[in-house]
């Protein structure tokens, strides 16, 4: 018999000086919305920061103390035991029923987690895990502009947050524009750093941006353990929790927007019984209901039931393509669900190190230019590639951003890799 539990409704802070304290918001079919601060109290304050993994609740406040939300009011009369998972769980009046307005908004201050609680949140992109990139200083949130953001920022914020690899950097306000400071400018990280301040930039505040070119990222919320970056046991971010996906209705569909979401190409086989290992903790299996070609894990509703654990094995992110093998020719890689080619500019062996590590292709033997392999067709994704050889997929690897070049298919690279080492 499975043991459900449905996480399409979400909870959030909002307004406070961090992740951990503001104005109560919970997400019911695709929306944000308050909760009315009838018979609010601390044990619906306790749910509220135990899903969010902030430690102990320090007050439950009311009347609007963080600020009037807008739209739906979702929750009113909520009543909770404090042992519940999440707040969707205690009882209320009903979704949208209510007799409040926004000056009853409630809110919730939390003691915060050490590990989690932090200087740098995602905004406006509908999850924790996605959205414009906010950094706390002075206390005061303020934005990033996107000259110079790149995949190398992008993994060092999601790492930050805990969520799970980079899938994309996005710039000119993609997520909308911000307000306030504009913190940080030209940023330049590594992709090692363990947090974005600790990433070069010209200092704080100096920049010559407006909020056009607010950046943002979206992080994976979902990550394959016990195999590869592209194959293994396939596990989502739930609150601060990463959960095991199970195989009780995982099928192609669900598989196809995973390895999307992770960027690694289509999926090449779906197994179960756990051929990865069983996972520690807490084992669901996920009805995800996927129709395919969903971006996102989380861009559509989820239900978790426990059963045994499913695992996946994708194609990786990159090709080389007309070589006469898999470890030889054209460089081609798959961003946004469509493949393009790298131009030659300043292409060298570090690059084709990363290419050839990330194909399991053994070393590198050469780093081609000028279309040694055949011009290629369609977007040139990638131009003045600048790997260092460690980075795990090329995708890592400082460039001029998505599309950005001056360059033609004549000038397309390719790699030789010495040959099949793992499969």
């Amino acid at each position: 018999m499975s043991s459900c539990l449905s996480v399409d409704h979400l909870v959030r802070l909002v307004n406070g000086r961090s992740r951990c304290a503001g104005r109560v918001e919970v997400l019911h079919r695709g929306q944000w919305g308050t909760v009315c601060s009838d018979n609010w109290n601390s044990f619906g304050a306790i749910v509220v920061c135990r899903e969010l993994g902030c430690g102990n609740a320090v007050n439950a406040v009311k009347r609007a103390m963080f600020g009037p939300g807008s739209g739906p009011i979702w929750m009113d009369e909520v009543r909770c035991t404090k042992s519940e998972s999440t707040l969707k769980k205690c009882k209320s009046k009903g979704w949208g029923k209510h007799n409040c307005n926004h000056a009853e908004d409630a809110g919730v201050i939390c003691a915060g987690n050490p590990h989690h609680e932090g200087s740098m949140r995602l905004v406006d992109g509908g999850s924790r895990c996605a959205g414009r990139v906010e950094v706390l200083y002075r206390g005061e949130w303020g934005t990033v502009c996107d000259d110079y953001w790149d995949m190398s920022d992008a993994a060092v914020v999601c790492r930050e947050l805990g969520c799970g690899e980079a899938v994309d950097a996005v710039s000119e306000d993609h997520f909308g524009s911000g307000s306030g400071p504009i913190w940080m400018n030209y940023v330049h990280c590594s992709g090692s750093e363990s947090t974005l301040k600790n990433c070069t930039s010209p200092g704080w505040g100096d920049h010559s941006c407006d909020h056009s070119k607010d950046a943002g990222i979206i992080c994976s919320g979902v990550r394959l353990v016990n195999g590869s970056r592209c194959s293994g046991r396939v596990e989502v971010l739930h609150g601060e929790s990463w959960v095991t996906v199970c195989d009780g209705d995982f099928n192609q569909q669900d598989a196809e927007v995973v390895c999307r979401e992770l960027g690694c190409g289509s999926p090449v086989e779906v197994l179960g019984a756990a051929a990865f290992g069983r996972g520690e903790g807490q084992v669901w299996s996920e009805e995800l209901q996927c129709r395919g070609n969903e971006s996102q894990i989380h861009f559509f509703p989820v239900l978790l039931c426990v059963f045994l654990c499913s695992f996946l094995c994708c194609i990786a992110s990159v090709r080389l393509v007309d070589g006469g093998s898999r470890c030889a020719g054209r460089v081609e890689v798959l961003h946004r669900g469509e493949w393009g080619t790298v131009c030659g500019d300043s292409w060298d062996m570090n690059d084709a190190t990363v290419v050839c590590r990330e194909l399991g292709c053994g070393e590198a033997v050469d780093a081609l230019r000028k279309a040694h392999f055949g011009s290629g067709s369609g977007p040139i994704w990638m131009d003045n590639v600048g790997c260092s050889g460690s980075e795990y997929t090329l995708k890592n690897c400082k460039s001029t951003g998505w599309g950005k070049h001056n360059c033609n298919h004549v000038q397309d690279v390719g790699v030789i890799c010495s040959g099949n080492i793992c499969l």
